[in-house]
């Protein structure tokens, strides 16, 4: 079975935020929470380079390993979710987590978290696929229509990848090799080990 992964190329990345957006309304993603975000790395300077950035759903989750509850799991395909109904919000994920993916509503006076937001990978989580449950609480579940994440369908510059690790990491090699660069992949020897 195909395991899902990201890839960001940062030579293509034109800090446009169609990534962002397309999860935010395919998603309904409530204010102030962004399972996708853009962050430039050295703003300014020589060599700036843009990422979209997101849950890696890593192979070795540092998340799932600090989590009291173990609402985290990993589907067949690799895909890391976790089951709101058992969340506490004890904020430990967002600790453990390099890339920040976990996301917290800020709800009440002195703003209280909420129960844990991060990219499903459009797979929604442990309802029924295509319920109504689990579009409310995980968003749209497009991998069971057998489609890729909207936010790397609407990528202009198609910077963002998403799919079978092995031909999204096939693909890239292949750009980085007609450049005349180096793979150099922000984030991929974080999340993906072996």
């Amino acid at each position: 079975m195909a395991k899902m992964k990201f890839i960001c190329d940062s030579e293509r990345c034109i800090e446009c935020n169609s990534c962002v957006t397309a999860c935010k309304n395919e998603n309904e993603v409530p204010w102030g929470i962004n399972r996708r975000r853009v962050i430039t790395l050295d703003d300014g300077e020589k060599g700036e380079r843009s990422l979209s950035v997101a849950c890696m759903h890593c192979t070795d989750a540092p998340c799932m390993a600090v989590c009291p509850v173990d609402c985290f799991y990993t589907t067949d395909d690799g895909v890391v979710l976790h089951d709101k109904d058992l969340c506490i919000g004890c904020g430990y994920c967002f600790y453990a987590c390099p890339f920040g993916a976990p996301q917290y509503p800020q709800e009440g006076q002195y703003g209280a978290k909420g129960k844990m937001d991060k990219c499903t990978f459009c797979s929604g989580g442990p309802e029924e696929d295509g319920s109504a449950a689990e579009k409310e609480k995980y968003g749209n579940n497009r991998l069971a229509e057998g489609k890729l994440p909207l936010c790397a369908e609407m990528c202009s510059t198609k910077a963002l990848l998403a799919g079978d690790g092995n031909l999204v990491a096939d693909l890239y090699r292949k750009r980085v090799a007609r450049r005349g660069g180096k793979s150099d992949v922000w984030g991929w020897g974080t999340a993906y080990k072996g």
